[in-house]
């Protein structure tokens, strides 16, 4: 606004002569004189065209024909300023008693160039020759009004005109078009009002705002203000100071910005897409602010909301480097960032949770572009928090975000009943990755699982320790990537859709299904994942009427399984005995096939003949030596004995 303002009150040069040589002099020497006494003034040379005429009524002032004003010597972009022209009214009155009272300045038509070089110098910042005369008398004292002469505006306008914002330290560029502005000045010391429409990427802009103190604003002092921007359905309003010299602000803000991205395309600076959840549709915000001469963004009582997302906040930004800095605490009650994994989401059908379709994983690339838009350390609380791919409960988490990479330390998760602590990453640097150290406390496996994987037959409170690195563009790249180890354990529960007491008792592999389970007093095991299949072989499962053991895979990138379950039934009080019976898991995992591993029994059974022969060679053997055990000494350890002392005695034999 400052550039406007100074633009303004330098025209007005054009109006101190024209006053007082209204009757005197032709009109080219008029504009030849007001010509002078602006280039005097700024440096930069005014040219007027056509015709100057003196006016009467209805108000004593001058109408001109085009005017151009020179641009800095560096810009290549054209003149500053052109114009149709330009009408100014003086109050006579005023006039003849020694001061200068501007009743109406209107610019027609104007296209004005507002550029800043890579040094951050504006072509807006005028330099007046060293051989300029002092100012005059009259003329606001220096620091003031940066030295323009002191006078008073009741009506400045701008009609139908045009602004192009070039800077090249940035490459932003920004054209305004259809601009209708009035600047009312009643006192040159006092307050100023500005009224602005305008045409931003063809989209509706206004500004309305008031400074406290014209003068001082001018010279680049904080003043008391009032400012409302609108673009499109956006609404941002600043009530405070504000100063230009250099550029600062504090006070209140209250800014709701629709479909921020296309905004910040209207000012003509990139912005990442924002997730749904995070700003993406809407961002709502209120609380206290201060901009920093350095161009740091202070945030104080902050009340913020993304799309959906409340949460109140105290933040700083600022640019220490080539990204900008983000330090923040941020409270919240219930949090919906599901959005942020919908990509894999995949679909919701019979069997799956949110993460992985009927068809398997999504392929959808995963857009983490977020993660590299700044640096961040920001404290989190909440009361929950929607993952889409799971729902976590109260959580207090501490994310840092460095050139790209995200590390989120859990120092509060209760989720699905029990609860979580430990470390999470995304790396964005070079494709994606992500990484997990989490120690699992006392969580609800059914709901976990079904959100995680759609797995609903495992009924139970669990403990984990897992250790996961995956890497990958989707979340298919990612489960097929999958590497780590963990362990497992697992109190009271069951096993839905599956009955090995029934397929124990009758042989028979149809107990599963709707209304069949196993209940369970605990499972215990530890597992490596490479390549995204998960390996288990000491799986240790204990039930009321049986005990189990298992080994297998589970390929968790394809969704499948390949795992063998030994149950023992009917075991004496002793734990030995009973029936065993191996049972195969094998196919997808949201409809696996069940069956009686055959060969499994075979072998078993051919163990146990094969221990019964040679159990029979060996007491056959005993007889014949004549040996019998004692002391709970086994037959093999008697005959081994028999047959060491008879060498003893042969060799002693040799010996005499």
């Amino acid at each position: 606004m400052r550039w406007l303002l100074r633009l303004l009150g330098l025209i007005v040069v054009l109006a101190l002569l024209a006053g007082g040589a209204l009757m005197l002099l032709p009109s080219d020497r008029i504009a030849r004189l007001a010509a002078g006494q602006f280039e005097a003034a700024t440096g930069r040379a005014m040219e007027i065209t056509g015709s100057v005429r003196p006016t009467l009524w209805p108000r004593l002032g001058v109408r001109t024909g085009p005017v151009q004003i020179a641009n800095a010597a560096w810009s290549k972009q054209g003149p500053m300023l052109q114009a149709k022209g330009l009408e100014i009214g003086v109050d006579l009155g005023a006039l003849i008693g020694g001061d200068i009272r501007i009743s109406k300045v209107e610019v027609l038509a104007p296209k004005i160039v507002l550029e800043r070089r890579k040094d951050g110098t504006g072509n807006w910042e005028f330099s007046p020759p060293a051989t300029a005369k002092a100012p005059a008398a009259d003329t606001a004292p220096a620091g003031k009004s940066g030295g323009v002469r002191a006078f008073s505006l009741d009506k400045g306008i701008i009609s139908d005109g045009s602004v192009l914002w070039i800077d090249h330290a940035t490459g932003q560029r920004i054209a305004l078009d259809k601009i209708d502005a009035t600047l009312a000045i009643p006192a040159f010391t006092g307050p100023a009002d500005l009224q602005l429409t305008a045409l931003a990427n063809k989209r509706k802009m206004t500004i309305a705002g008031k400074l406290d103190a014209f003068a001082d604003f001018l010279a680049g002092k904080v003043v008391g203000s009032d400012l409302t921007a609108t673009i499109g359905g956006s609404t941002i309003r600043f009530a405070g100071k504000l100063g230009t010299a250099p550029v600062a602000a504090q006070g209140d803000l209250d800014m709701t910005l629709v479909d921020p991205a296309a905004l910040v395309a209207i000012l003509g600076a990139a912005a990442p897409d924002l997730p749904r959840g995070l700003g993406h549709d809407k961002i709502v915000a209120k609380g206290q602010v201060t901009l920093a001469p350095d161009g740091g963004l202070h945030l104080r009582n902050g009340a913020v909301t993304l799309d959906g997302n409340s949460m109140n906040v105290a933040a700083d930004v600022t640019f220490p480097a080539a990204r900008p800095k983000i330090n923040a605490r941020i409270g919240a009650g219930a949090l919906d960032l599901s959005a942020l994994t919908a990509s894999g989401g995949g679909g919701t059908g019979s069997g799956t949770g949110g993460g992985a379709a009927s068809s398997g994983w999504s392929k959808a690339p995963i857009d983490a572009s977020g993660l590299k838009a700044a640096d961040a350390e920001v404290d989190l609380t909440a009361s929950s928090i929607d993952l889409g791919l799971a729902r976590l409960g109260k959580t207090h988490a501490v994310v840092t975000v460095e050139n790209g990479r995200a590390v989120v330390q859990l120092k509060q998760l209760s989720a699905y009943g029990g609860g979580v602590t430990g470390e999470v990453v995304a790396n964005a640097r070079s494709g994606f990755s992500t990484a997990a150290d989490l120690t699992v406390s006392g969580v609800s496996m059914q709901p976990l699982l079904t959100d995680l994987a759609g797995y609903k037959r495992l009924i139970g409170t669990g403990d984990m320790r897992l250790k996961l690195l995956a890497s990958g563009n989707s979340l298919w790249a990612l489960t097929h990537s999958l590497s780590g180890s963990g362990s497992v354990k697992f109190g009271k529960g069951e096993l839905v859709g599956l009955d090995l007491v029934g397929m124990l008792r009758t042989l028979n592999v149809n107990y599963v299904g709707a209304g069949k389970k196993t209940i369970f007093d605990s499972i215990g095991g530890s597992f490596t994942i490479k390549q995204g299949v998960l390996s288990n072989n000491d799986l240790a499962f204990a039930a009321p009427l049986l005990t189990a053991k298992g080994a297998g895979t589970v390929n968790i990138g394809g969704q499948s399984l390949d795992y063998t379950v030994t149950p023992t039934a009917l075991t004496k009080a002793d734990g030995t005995g009973g029936l065993t019976v191996p049972v195969k898991i094998s196919g997808p995992w949201a409809s696996p096939r069940f069956g009686i591993d055959a060969k499994a029994i075979a072998d078993e059974k051919l163990k146990v003949e094969k221990k019964k022969l040679e159990q029979k060679a060996k007491d056959e053997l005993a007889k014949k030596l004549k040996v019998t055990p004692e002391g709970g000494q086994s037959t093999e350890d008697a005959v081994k004995k028999k047959l060491e002392d008879e060498a003893k005695k042969g060799l002693l034999n040799l010996l005499k």
